[in-house]
């Protein structure tokens, strides 16, 4: 004969259901958040937009990050271009680190590794503080990626791949389409294509020998002329004007790319580095309004990065 349940206890059991089911769900939304905050390593910064505009990386398109991330994106878009790389080489770099560190440096990882690309230091890339350091750990990622023979020919997921040895080498795919705008605005092909926006209680004041060594590690010394790579006698604050070089390098279109791959980058570095304005080919960026053409078009010799008093 079938044993009956009593009411109250069916009452309860299915009280423990919903209550099993709603803690669920919270911690599903909890997951989430935290998630997000690590992809996008949100912390109340600035936050930056990149959109395309030659259609190149799908016309329309938008792709939000935080500085930090904008930042560091910056970097390995330099890197990548001082040393002659192509953009396909900054799109597969950048696809990699979206992966491996949702673009932050941290700390920690599987095992030792660390680092914008999860290098570790017992395989051979580094000590623990060279790992962390932005520029040499994008460094490292293109010198062994200009191993891989054709690498630019070859799927995005394959090229990386073949530098990273992931455990999951399929998850680069997914950030192909993200990289790609990345690279095409960091390495100057899509012009006035970033934009951040600083807070203004966070953005300190910025310091030119502090910009100055910034673009020299991202760029190499040939970024600033002779004469004005040191720092002796230069003022705290002020604008640094940066020429831009007339030269082809790594594919860019000359002198427009190179002003707009440095334009970008210190408007990615502008709440770091406290840039509250940049100017280049009769665009002005503010902080706070974004992007503007002025009336009477500048030149384009040189970015003007001013840094916030």
């Amino acid at each position: 004969m079938p044993r009956t349940v009593a009411p109250a206890r069916r009452h309860t059991a299915r009280s423990r259901r919903l209550r099993v089911t709603a803690a669920f769900a919270v911690l599903v939304a909890v997951a989430g958040y935290l998630t997000v905050q690590y992809v996008t390593g949100s912390k109340g910064s600035a936050q930056c937009t990149v959109e395309s505009a030659d259609g190149s990386a799908g016309e329309g398109r938008s792709y939000r990050l935080s500085s930090e991330q904008a930042a560091n994106a910056a970097v390995i878009s330099a890197v990548g271009t001082t040393r002659g790389m192509p953009e396909r080489a900054v799109t597969i770099a950048l696809a990699t680190a979206l992966q491996e560190s949702g673009l932050r440096n941290i700390e920690h990882g599987d095992r030792d590794s660390l680092g914008l690309f999860q290098q570790r230091p017992s395989q051979g890339w580094g000590t623990e503080k060279q790992i962390l350091d932005p520029v040499y750990s994008s460094g490292m990622f293109y010198q062994h990626l200009a191993e891989v023979p054709g690498y630019s020919r070859l799927p995005l997921t394959v090229a990386a791949q073949r530098v990273q040895r992931s455990g999951f080498p399929q998850a680069y795919a997914k950030h192909e389409p993200d990289a790609a705008l990345l690279a095409a605005a960091l390495t100057g092909r899509t012009p006035a294509a970033l934009n951040c926006d600083p807070p203004r209680s966070t953005a300190g004041t910025g310091e030119m020998a502090k910009a100055r060594a910034a673009l020299l590690r991202s760029f190499g010394k040939g970024v600033l002329p002779a004469g004005k790579a040191a720092d002796a006698g230069a003022p705290a604050t002020g604008t640094l004007s940066v020429p831009v070089r007339t030269a082809l390098r790594a594919g860019q279109d000359g002198a427009p790319q190179h002003g707009w791959q440095l334009a970008h980058w210190a408007v990615a570095q502008s709440e770091a580095l406290g840039f509250d304005e940049v100017a280049y080919a009769g665009r002005t960026w503010d902080a706070g309004s974004g992007w503007r053409t002025e009336r009477k078009e500048s030149g384009a010799t040189a970015v003007r990065m001013r840094l916030a008093q």
